[in-house]
């Protein structure tokens, strides 16, 4: 899947996406690379409203999760089921999300797991950048449900 397959894909299936004005930047095997500008995204201090950061952040960690699982051949339902968010610095302009595993070594154990139950967890984590710096952090658990063929 491209970063431009991934984002039609998510604006045609989650409207907000197309709202916020989201576009992926970066699909990748260590994570995917959501952007999204201030302008719909705006809160009434001219800086980047906590609900959208948040947004975003979890698009970008559900995206890395749905991409990598569907790379794999593995067809399943996604969904969040926790996630703490810390804002660092306010956001006055277009910001990045940057999705990874929380652990590496946790992705063969998460996908054989949903392989062998038909259900599996994994934790994701997330860094808000703006201006080259870091102004957020994310840390999501995911549950993927397997659908079969």
């Amino acid at each position: 899947m491209t970063p431009k397959e991934l984002e039609l894909y998510l604006h045609q299936h989650i409207p907000l996406t197309n709202a916020m004005q989201i576009s992926i930047l970066e699909i990748a095997n260590e994570g995917v690379v959501v952007s999204a500008p201030l302008a719909p995204n705006i809160n009434h201090r001219d800086t980047v409203f906590g609900g959208s950061a948040s947004a975003v952040a979890i698009l970008a960690a559900w995206a890395f999760v749905h991409t990598r699982l569907l790379s794999e051949g593995i067809k399943s339902r996604l969904v969040i089921q926790r996630n703490k968010m810390e804002y660092d610095l306010p956001i006055d302009g277009t910001f990045t999300a940057h999705s990874s595993l929380a652990n590496p070594l946790d992705w063969d154990k998460f996908t054989q797991t949903l392989q062998r139950r038909g259900r599996a967890r994994i934790t994701i984590l997330c860094v808000l950048k703006y201006q080259g710096q870091d102004v957020g952090h994310f840390e999501g658990q995911f549950v993927a449900m397997k659908i079969d063929d």
